[in-house]
């Protein structure tokens, strides 16, 4: 791979395909990794997250915003082959822009819809109309443009600085539904409890799995449980319906809870007791509650892969590619220019701290230093 092909980015094959979903994981730092976000700056963050969000189409599944850089998992859906509403496109506007603003969008579309007094008007100008904006939205590097755009012009005139805030462009690897879409929103929920900064995941207000506990079935709480849901049942063509948080709670529940080693008798939330209850497996410690198969759609087949989700790991943020053995071959397939001949096939076996997804997840990197 020559320098000039290994700085570009990877963008799924199928980012057109209204089936098969195009889902990222997103990593950037400040500069000099300082330690700049105090409570006030991650909820700015999350404020400019959630509204891009709203603007653009995409969906955060969860995210994490530490003290010096933050992760995100991204869907981004394409923009619908018959385009949206002009309803839709007001909308979407209303996010950023001001009433008068959006209102005289509004009145140039009404303009282009009666032009000649025909009906239909100018088809030509209400297309242009809506590609001004749309060429925005849908989009990974548009989506994470503008969000760290503007929380740097927030920062700046907060702090009264100048220049950079990020110490280069952002890092994506494209993940799986399914499986690797759970590891992964795991790993990035359970980042403040590897940083030392919490025990208990849900206790750190500003990611995916704490907003989806703590804000409530409304609004940003809503919109992080529907995320979620989407994360853990992404291979079961299941949406984001807030409505199955309960179901699925309980299966990210179990989840976190053999990454967090969790002995008998510790505190653990009312849904797992309920579920273990259910099961018949309350007080079983997490060895013999894998051993005895209680559940068969349990997302790690291995505690040992549960226990990784405790260390960094390297190919999560930079492989490329993660999901099976079977994605990460498609992948390569589909971008096989950035590679030279002599290399047959893309996946990879995860060495060093991810060795317990041997087999599980592979990538489309082979790191080989500081995995």
């Amino acid at each position: 791979m020559t320098s000039k092909k290994g700085k570009k980015r990877w963008i799924a094959p199928w980012f057109e395909s209204e089936e098969k979903p195009s889902i990222y994981h997103c990593v950037s730092r400040v500069v000099d990794r300082r330690f700049v976000f105090g409570d006030e700056e991650r909820e700015k963050f999350r404020t400019f997250l959630r509204m891009m969000e709203n603007f653009s189409g995409c969906r955060v599944l969860t995210y994490c915003v530490m003290s010096n850089h933050f992760h995100i998992l991204l869907e981004v859906p394409p923009l619908p082959a018959g385009g949206i509403s002009d309803a839709e496109l007001l909308r979407r506007l209303g996010v950023f822009y001001g009433e008068n603003f959006v209102k005289s969008v509004a009145d140039e579309l009404v303009a282009a819809r009666t032009e000649g007094g025909i009906e239909g008007g100018d088809p030509g100008r209400v297309a242009e109309i809506h590609g001004r904006f749309t060429k925005r939205m849908h989009d990974l590097s548009e989506f994470m443009k503008t969000v760290l755009q503007r929380f740097t012009r927030w920062f700046n005139r907060t702090h009264s600085r100048t220049g950079t805030l990020w110490e280069e462009r952002f890092k994506s690897v494209i993940v799986e539904s399914g499986t690797a879409a759970r590891t992964m929103a795991a790993y990035i929920d359970l980042n403040p409890v590897r940083a030392g900064i919490v025990e208990e995941p849900a206790d750190y207000r500003w990611s995916g799995y704490g907003e989806a506990v703590g804000g409530g079935a409304k609004g940003n709480g809503k919109k992080a449980r529907e995320g979620l849901v989407r994360a853990i049942t992404s291979d079961t063509d299941t949406g984001f319906d807030a409505g199955r948080w309960k179901e699925a709670s309980r299966r990210y529940r179990r989840y976190l809870e053999m990454a967090l080693e969790r002995k008998p008798g510790k505190t653990q939330d009312l849904e797992t007791q309920d579920a273990r209850k259910e099961d018949g497996t309350r007080g079983m410690n997490d060895a013999e509650y894998l051993e005895a198969g209680a559940d068969r759609r349990q997302p790690l087949p291995e505690l040992s892969m549960a226990k990784m989700l405790r260390c960094r790991v390297r190919y999560f943020t930079e492989g490329a590619v993660i999901g099976s053995k079977g994605f990460v071959n498609e992948a390569f397939e589909g971008s096989r220019e950035r590679f030279s001949e002599r290399r047959k096939d893309g996946a990879r076996r995860m060495r060093g701290s991810g060795s317990a997804a041997k087999g599980v997840l592979w990538s489309i990197r082979d790191l080989r230093v500081g995995v």
